[in-house]
C-alpha cells in the first residue's frame, strides 16, 4: 500500500473535483473525493488525511465551516480553500482562519504544488498525542465542546478526537473499544455501562435541561405548562406533528420515557409522529421547517439559528432535568488504551 500523503478533496461539483483528483495524484499523493463536506465528515477518512482541499462555497456547510468542525472534532488538518469567485476580503478571511492556502478556480499545477507541500509539512508536524472521545451531538451543536476543546490542547498538548453520535451510539463505541472516554447523558444507559464492566469512575460534569419547542400557533395549546407528560398528552391528542430523533440518543431516550409516563405509545403509523432518525440540530431544522414540536435540550436550542416560528411552549419540569457524565472506558477492554491522557481529560 502506498505511503504517500492522502489528500482529500471535497467539492460540490463533480467535474472540478475529478480535475483536481488527477492533478493531486499526477503530484504522487493518495486522493479519495467527497461530494460535500457533511459526506467528508461522516466517513472513516477524516483522521488519515494529511490535507483537505474543498471549495470555499457548497451546499451545506462551507468549506471555512467544514474547516470549523474539523477544529471543534480535535483535528488539525492543513486546509487549501478554492474559489471561483475570489476576492480581497475573502482571501483574507480565508488565511486568518488558518488556512494554508487560498486558490482561484482554475489554478495551476505550480500553486497547487507549494500549497501541498506546505500543507503536508504541516501535517507531519501536528501533535500525535490524541484520545478519542465518543460525545453526544448536542454536546458539539450546543458549542460547548467548540469552546472547551482548545483551551484543553494548549493546555495540556493532547488532542480530542470526537465521534459526535447519539448516546446510544457513543455507549456501544465505548463497549466495543473504540473511545477512551465518554461525555453522554443517559444515567440508566450509563449506569449499565458500568455495570457491564465497559467503563470506570463515572462523574457528573455538565447539566442542561430538556424543553418543548413548537411553532408559535401552538395548535396542541401547550404554551406554559409546566408539566411536560400533560404537554405531550395534548399533543397526541391533537395529533399535532411532533419530531422525534428516533436515533437511540440520550434525548431520544428521554423523550420515550416521558412518552411512556405519560401513558401514550406513539404510533409512526399515525401520520403525526415522524422518526427523524438524526441529530438534534438536524431535528431542530425538520422541525422548524414542518412546523412540529419536538424535545431538545436548552443549550443546543439557544445555539440554533433558524428557528423559523419555533419556539419555547413547555419548560422547567423537573422531569425535563438532563445531567451530562463523563466516563472512562474501562482499560482492560481496549487494546493499545490511552488510558493516562483520557485520564487527564476526564479530570
Amino acid at each position: 500500500m502506498s505511503k504517500a500523503p492522502l489528500i482529500s478533496i471535497v467539492d460540490d461539483d463533480a467535474l472540478a473535483r475529478d480535475g483536481i483528483r488527477e492533478l493531486v495524484e499526477s503530484l504522487g499523493y493518495r486522493t479519495t473525493t467527497f461530494a460535500s463536506a457533511e459526506a467528508f465528515l461522516k466517513s472513516s477518512m477524516v483522521a488519515d488525511t494529511a490535507c483537505l482541499i474543498t471549495d470555499l462555497q457548497m451546499p451545506g456547510l462551507s468549506g471555512l465551516e467544514l474547516q470549523d468542525a474539523l477544529r471543534s472534532q480535535g483535528y488539525h488538518t492543513p486546509v487549501i480553500l478554492i474559489t471561483a469567485f475570489p476576492d480581497d476580503k475573502n482571501r483574507t478571511r480565508v488565511l486568518d482562519k488558518g488556512a494554508v492556502g487560498f486558490l482561484s478556480k482554475p489554478f495551476d499545477e505550480a500553486s497547487l504544488m507549494k500549497c501541498l507541500s506546505t500543507a503536508v509539512t504541516a501535517s507531519a508536524q501536528v501533535v500525535k498525542r490524541f484520545i478519542a472521545l465518543a460525545s453526544t451531538t448536542s454536546m458539539q451543536d450546543s458549542g460547548v465542546l467548540g469552546y472547551i476543546l482548545p483551551k484543553f490542547r494548549a493546555a495540556s498538548g493532547i488532542d480530542v478526537r470526537v465521534a459526535a453520535v447519539g448516546t446510544g451510539q457513543a455507549l456501544a463505541l465505548g463497549a466495543r473499544g473504540d473511545a477512551d472516554a465518554l461525555l453522554v447523558h443517559d444515567r440508566a444507559g450509563e449506569q449499565k455501562f458500568l455495570a457491564d464492566g465497559f467503563g470506570i469512575d463515572r462523574r457528573d460534569v455538565i447539566y442542561n435541561d430538556f424543553v418543548v419547542v413548537g411553532p408559535s400557533s401552538d395548535p396542541a395549546r401547550i404554551r406554559g405548562l409546566k408539566n411536560v407528560r400533560h404537554a405531550l398528552s395534548q399533543i397526541a391528542r391533537a395529533a399535532a406533528p411532533f419530531a422525534s430523533r428516533g436515533d437511540d440518543s440520550g434525548t431520544h431516550r428521554t423523550e420515550l420515557r416521558l412518552w411512556k409516563a405519560a401513558g401514550i405509545t406513539p404510533d409512526l403509523h399515525r401520520g403525526w409522529y415522524r422518526n427523524v432518525g438524526q441529530g438534534m440540530g438536524a431535528t431542530l431544522r425538520l422541525a422548524a421547517g414542518m412546523g412540529a414540536y419536538t424535545l431538545t435540550d436548552r443549550a443546543t436550542w439557544l445555539n440554533f439559528k433558524n428557528g423559523q416560528g419555533l419556539e419555547i411552549l413547555t419548560e422547567v419540569d423537573p422531569a425535563l432535568f438532563n445531567p451530562y457524565g463523563s466516563i472512562l472506558v474501562n482499560p482492560a477492554n481496549r487494546p493499545n488504551a490511552k488510558f493516562d491522557d483520557a485520564k487527564i481529560w476526564h479530570e
